[in-house]
């Protein structure tokens, strides 16, 4: 489990791929103190320390679902990577509960640059039956993007013009200097793909309230 307080940015030093899989090779500030079998969240995504090559990287693997339901597919060398180790029991919730388990991706409509902040924008989809099982957004709720938990402002749902099997939903968030700096923020620009992982406790109210149903 993680909070989405991002511990460190890495760069992609090297890819191998593995059939389906690809094994990502990168270097970050904690590396010494990695060992294998450690979870680490990489863009909000739980991935599993596999090799230490002792050259100042890591290798984690990535399976073909992991890839298809997440941004790691689009990575490269030099791509810039949010990192989280998971929770210690006795530390504190700083962000909010995450699992580490991206829901689906969203792409990024706007980035506005205001006095100290700046405000992104963000759409995705996701199937009806999903929608009704909370994988939304909520006003002042929580969202992961890219492995950062971040407070949901002016959300919108909506069928898709295109798809009405599918709900298109959008969000803002607002961005401080220092999440900014910290993390792979930077880089995104609109039309980037982010990671999206929705509120856990949203989802379990879902289920809660479909079984009262019943």
């Amino acid at each position: 489990m993680f909070s989405g307080i991002v511990e460190a940015t890495a760069r992609v030093k090297a890819l191998r791929h593995e059939g389906d899989n690809i094994l990502f090779f990168l270097e970050c500030p904690f590396v010494d103190e990695l060992t294998i079998d450690q979870s680490v969240s990489h863009n909000g995504v739980c991935l599993t320390v596999m090799e230490l090559p002792g050259d100042g990287s890591y290798a984690v693997t990535a399976v073909q679902e992991t890839l298809d339901r997440s941004n790691l597919g689009s990575l490269e060398v030099g791509s810039l990577v949010n990192l989280e180790r998971s929770m210690r029991v006795n530390g504190r919730l700083d962000g909010h509960i995450v699992q580490g388990h991206v829901d689906t991706t969203a792409v990024c409509l706007s980035v506005d640059e205001l006095d100290g902040s700046w405000r992104y924008r963000f759409i995705y989809r996701v199937p009806r039956d999903l929608a009704r099982r909370g994988y939304i957004t909520v006003d002042k709720g929580s969202v992961t993007v890219n492995g950062v938990s971040l407070t949901v402002c002016n959300p919108t749902e909506q069928v898709a013009q295109d798809d009405d099997s599918l709900i298109e939903g959008s969000f803002e968030v607002a961005i401080i200097p220092y999440t900014h700096e910290h993390t792979n923020f930077k880089e995104i620009l609109p039309g980037t793909r982010v990671n999206i992982e929705f509120d856990i406790i949203g989802k379990y109210l879902a289920a809660m309230s479909r079984i009262n149903e019943l």
